[in-house]
């Protein structure tokens, strides 16, 4: 599977909190979730990103609460994959049981770049710097999981 996207940039330590404050967590509406994703760190993104987008952040993304809620809203606002140095052990998780798509990846990206990522073979190429760089490649099993749209959707197929 490979992907083309704009960056949409942040730092590092993005926590759960600011990627969809607690205020939500009342509902279950995906929707709902993605219209109020990043607003605490970012309130024009919501307006600005489109489907395809790849969020990219720094060290540890995604700490903070356990919440499933966070990986819902920034997929269903239309990102195709988040590119981050380190995640969050839970984060991690709960992005690939959700179906994100997650790769972790500690090279030189800025917002607006221009990104090509293979996850088969495991590598990323800024088409705006032309660079490129390699990440350990999600096992077939994790690939299905996530072009399957989630945990439960891929259990339905099995079924």
């Amino acid at each position: 599977m490979k992907i083309t996207g704009t960056v949409i940039r942040y730092g590092d330590n993005v926590d759960t909190d600011v990627i969809i404050p607690a205020r939500y967590l009342n509902t279950s509406d995906h929707k709902e979730l993605a219209a109020h994703c990043m607003e605490d760190i970012d309130a024009t993104f919501v307006g600005r990103v489109k489907p395809g987008d790849i969020m990219v952040g720094g060290n540890n993304f995604g700490c903070g609460s356990s919440r499933e809620h966070a990986p819902i809203a920034i997929k269903e606002s239309g990102i195709a994959c988040v590119v981050a140095k380190s995640f969050a052990r839970i984060f991690y998780r709960n992005a690939i049981n959700t179906g994100l798509a997650i790769v972790e990846f500690d090279g030189d990206i800025d917002e607006g770049d221009q990104l090509e990522i293979d996850f088969d073979k495991g590598w990323i190429r800024n088409l705006s710097k032309n660079t490129e760089g390699s990440f350990p490649p999600f096992p077939t099993f994790l690939q299905k999981i996530i072009s399957k749209g989630g945990l439960f959707q891929a259990m339905e197929e099995l079924a």
